[in-house]
């Protein structure tokens, strides 16, 4: 018999739980709750971090934790400080016991971990995990106590991944700071704090204390929905994929949980975590150097197979209508444990901006391994990067997102394909970095630059169709890729910007796989006389698209093509986010026949085809917004396009 349990901040955790009599805490309720379970929250903050107990067996017998109808409930990973003494002018101090922070104090842990440039533990004073809120407005930590006394500060990062240096976002120029001191001998910790005139006993201040909200001290904790939270002020810690990946909510290595209609904000790393767990690596390279990240992020996929991630077992998590800001690292992160999932409808902004550490791995959404994994209709927008697909991105579908007011919208890393990119706008100066091969671009509007890469000095997996079992290891030569049906538009303030305009990057690419071959014995021919490189770039495969303000490659000549470029605007309502294009009537014109699964091919490492994660064949018959697309149509991602200005609503509101 499944049982309903209520939680209220003025329940007993000494009550039976039923709506009449209930709990105080979730975490009483997710010590008792059992498969097909469901525990209501209602109204008020909740300060703990929800550990739960048991799992669901099944996806008809889920442990469910969500809401009360109508009502807002909050966990936080923080507690209110109002005990604070002024130190002098408008910084004030406050001591804490050590023992206020139990077995996790996040004034000692330091941000550390594989692939974080900054702070670098060589030669940099660390910075903590800890975090001080004023009136839910997040601080800056500095490593100095004399940097307390300058609101002005101001600091700058280098952005490694375009080497442009860039000031923090702080619009109105005043920069609140905190420092700490950890005592161990007298077992006290410290905290001083600039207010800038404001009271902190008196204004709600907050300092995080816990490293989640809602995450599970075990793993395979499997089926558990998680509904319509509020959640925030974790110190969750840096999430590379060599570490155990921990968020503010997440199944750490599990199955099938659901994360919905969410409003995650202020987590100090990820907000959602889909990751990988501690016994496949623990940031060795951080802390021994005796190999490269490279070999431990290898070995971390064969240790990972040895303890059973596998389809069934790990992933297939549904990630959906979540509202997600203000994260130092990702608005959503995993490792291998992203495989099999789906991840809809999310709104994720200003990711990795605050940019008080930085390393490779911050983006709004960061996937390594996201096998037969779905991203679609999600609004990603001012966020260092948008979209990073890392190694093993095997049949991914990126389908019908908006990316816009990003540094960059999209970086696709080691991967071999399939992977799948069809329907979306990149509306970013950078719509791609392309560190792959094998990748299908179809009926998309691109307006910014494509950068290109080989990489021939990390191999990494790539796998059977539909499974994690590894098939194989490869370099990335570069190529392989699609572009179909795709509306090209000149890059707006671009100039800082990696790469070049629609498919310039590709010159000189060839165009068939036996163009490819005649090119390899050539070079091979070449390189036996002295100086040839035996590893050219593979075929670029094009067709359909249309070309306005930039240049047709020379591999689609008969492509459409107008000197006028479409002028493309995106904004944020509360509908959703809604894109105007303004197009030549050439383009509303033009008809394309509808893309399927078998115009695509197969990648020549991997060949896979392009198809839905159950191995059905795909019709790209939908467009953007849902409309159909009965036959022939124009170009890109929207099939009611008409000559002029168009608006379109696209990544509708959820919550």
């Amino acid at each position: 018999m499944a049982f309903e349990y209520h939680v209220r901040p003025d329940g007993d955790d000494l009550a039976v739980g039923d709506v009449l009599h209930p709990f105080a805490t979730i975490s009483k309720a997710a010590a008792v709750a059992r498969p097909g379970d469901t525990v209501i929250v209602h109204d008020g903050v909740y300060r703990e971090q929800v550990d739960p107990a048991h799992r669901g067996i099944s996806d008809l017998e889920r442990i469910t934790y969500r809401a009360a109808d109508g009502e807002h409930p909050v966990i936080k990973g923080s507690e209110r400080i109002d005990t604070w003494v002024r130190d002098r002018g408008d910084v004030w101090r406050v001591t804490l016991p050590n023992t206020f922070f139990g077995d996790f104090n996040p004034y000692r842990e330091p941000i550390f971990g594989d692939w974080l440039n900054t702070p670098d533990h060589r030669v940099d004073k660390p910075k903590h995990l800890g975090d001080v809120y004023l009136n839910g407005r997040s601080f800056y930590e500095v490593t100095d106590p004399a940097e307390l006394d300058d609101p002005q500060v101001r600091t700058t990062v280098v952005d490694n991944a375009l080497q442009v240096v860039r000031p923090v976002d702080d619009p109105d120029q005043t920069r609140y700071v905190w420092y700490c001191e950890v005592d161990e001998h007298a077992g006290e910790t410290t905290i001083w704090a600039n207010f800038h005139g404001a009271d902190p006993n008196v204004e709600l201040v907050e300092i995080n204390v816990r490293r989640s909200c809602f995450f599970p001290s075990r793993t395979h904790i499997d089926y558990i929905s998680v509904i319509g939270f509020e959640m925030a002020q974790a110190a969750c810690p840096w999430a590379p994929p060599t570490a155990p990946q921990i968020g503010m909510v997440g199944p750490n290595w599990a199955r099938g949980w659901v994360i919905a209609d969410n409003h995650l904000h202020d987590a100090k790393c990820s907000a959602v975590c889909l990751g990988k767990e501690e016994s496949t690596g623990d940031n060795e390279w951080y802390r021994t150097e005796r190999k490269t990240g490279y070999q431990y992020q290898l070995e971390a996929v064969f240790k990972g197979l040895r303890i059973g991630w596998s389809k069934g077992v790990v992933g297939g998590h549904r990630v959906v209508g979540n509202t997600i800001h203000d994260c130092g690292q990702n608005a959503i992160v995993g490792h291998m444990g992203c495989a099999f999932s789906t991840i809809s409808r999310n709104h994720c902004y200003r990711i990795g901006l605050k940019r008080e550490f930085f390393g490779w791995e911050v983006a709004g959404i960061k996937f390594h391994a996201a096998i037969d994994t779905v991203i679609d209709h999600n609004d990603i927008h001012d966020c260092s990067l948008g979209l990073w697909l890392d190694w093993q991105a095997q049949n991914t579908r990126v389908s019908a997102n908006v990316f816009h007011h990003n540094v960059r919208d999209t970086m696709i890393e080691v991967s071999h394909g399939p992977c799948l990119l069809d329907n979306n706008v990149f509306a970013s100066p950078c719509t791609i970095q392309n560190f792959s091969q094998g990748l299908a671009f179809v009926n998309n509007l691109v307006c910014g630059t494509i950068d290109l890469h080989r990489v021939m000095d990390r191999s990494t997996p790539y796998h059977f169709p539909h499974s994690t079992e590894v098939a194989g290891c490869a370099f990335v030569s570069g190529g392989d890729d699609r572009y179909r049906n795709n509306l090209f538009t000149a890059p707006c303030g671009a100039d800082d910007c990696p790469g070049l305009a629609a498919l310039d990057a590709y010159a000189g690419y060839p165009t068939s796989l036996d163009g490819y071959i005649r090119s390899v014995h050539e070079a091979v021919a070449e390189g036996v006389q002295g100086g040839g490189d035996p590893y050219p770039v593979q075929p670029l495969y094009v067709g359909g698209n249309a070309y306005c303000g930039v240049q047709t490659p020379d591999q689609e000549p008969d492509a459409l093509h107008t000197e006028e470029p479409v002028s493309v605007q995106v904004e944020e309502t509360p509908e959703g986010v809604v894109v105007t294009v303004d197009v030549p009537a050439a383009v509303a014109a033009r008809r394309e026949s509808v893309v399927r699964t078998a115009d695509l091919g197969t990648p020549r490492i991997v060949e896979a085809l392009y198809e839905n994660p159950d191995g059905s064949p795909i019709t790209f018959d939908a467009d953007i917004t849902g409309e159909r697309r009965d036959g022939p149509s124009v170009p890109g991602p929207f099939v009611a396009l008409h000559a002029g200005v168009n608006r379109f609503v696209c990544a509708r509101r959820t919550v």
